[in-house]
């Protein structure tokens, strides 16, 4: 039986991956999780210089998920140099590293500093606000996804992953843009802007006003973007959003991803990468599955 996927020419021994931001680099994690068991690891945002992120409180809790506002805080990339990446190198795993910046030289200043590191691929985060176009997200305009894609694609010696907004219109218009750009594959989705407010204190539970609805609630329209996405490009997808079990991941393969990144469950169950690659397993060897890729985009009609 084989689990091992290929995303642009990088081997991963399964499909299951951390979501950016919700497993820092893996440090705190690992009295629980045996990194060596994931198919890669997805870095928190990684900026040029270090950011302090948006005032607290920055978490809050939803039905069906939670809202964050986090602002990407970060050390900056001299200290993830330093720090993060020997720390990875110790298991056997792949390392992807998520971008951010505020604007494409920021992102570039990143691009070009990993360039000679040992890190697998390069997750871009273009739900960042791009400051020189009066604050509108980068992953919200197709026309400016695919000019920060070719524009990273020119820096990037790695394998660039455009992670798309879902904030948008029509996904298949950003994704076949990052496609256009140059995108070696495409992640999605990131969190939906949403917002909750205190009844009681009649406020706003984040000092940030809104934030990003992750979890369960969101899976739906997850699976939804990243089929209608697999029908557009033909580059390969890491779907995520929501994926709190085995079934979760597998609908999303179904639904036309190469492999997932698994998010907020990792806060309410720290186990949950082990047990959904675990279960994807199991599940194949109930039906017979010989290789994971006979489950990429295998839904059909009744």
């Amino acid at each position: 039986m084989n689990l091992s996927v290929d995303l642009c020419g990088v081997t991963l021994k399964n499909p299951v991956m951390t979501a950016s931001g919700t497993f820092g680099s893996g440090q705190e994690y690992g009295a629980f999780v045996d990194l060596n068991r994931l198919g890669a690891v997805v870095t928190k945002g990684v900026a040029a210089v270090p950011w302090e992120g948006n005032p607290t409180p920055r978490v809050a809790e939803v039905c069906g998920g939670m809202l964050n506002a986090i602002g990407l805080q970060n050390p900056g990339i001299d200290v993830f140099v330093k720090r993060d990446i020997p720390f990875l190198k110790q298991y056997d795993t792949k390392i992807i590293v998520n971008v951010c910046g505020h604007t494409a030289e920021e992102y570039i200043a990143v691009v070009e500093r990993l360039a000679d590191e040992p890190v697998d691929m390069l997750e871009i985060n273009i739900s960042c606000p791009n400051v020189k176009e009066g604050g509108i997200a980068f992953g919200q305009s197709p026309k400016t996804v695919e000019a920060i894609t070719a524009e990273i694609k020119r820096h990037a010696k790695q394998p660039v992953i455009m992670k798309l907004s879902p904030n948008v219109t029509d996904i298949t218009e950003t994704a076949l843009a990052a496609e256009a750009g140059g995108a070696d594959a495409l992640s999605m989705i990131n969190t939906i802007t949403g917002m909750k407010i205190d009844i009681h204190r009649r406020c706003f539970a984040l000092a940030n006003r809104t934030g990003g609805m992750s979890g369960p609630a969101v899976h739906p329209v997850a699976v939804r973007m990243v089929y209608q996405s697999a029908q557009a490009v033909n580059i390969p997808i890491i779907g995520m959003g929501g994926i709190m079990t085995a079934e979760d991941a597998i609908e999303m393969i179904l639904a036309g991803a190469s492999a997932v990144s698994v998010g907020t469950a990792n806060f309410t169950n720290p186990h949950a990468t082990e047990q959904i690659a675990d279960g994807i397993a199991a599940y194949m060897e109930r039906y017979g599955v010989e290789d994971i890729r006979e489950l990429v985009g295998a839904v059909h009609d009744r």
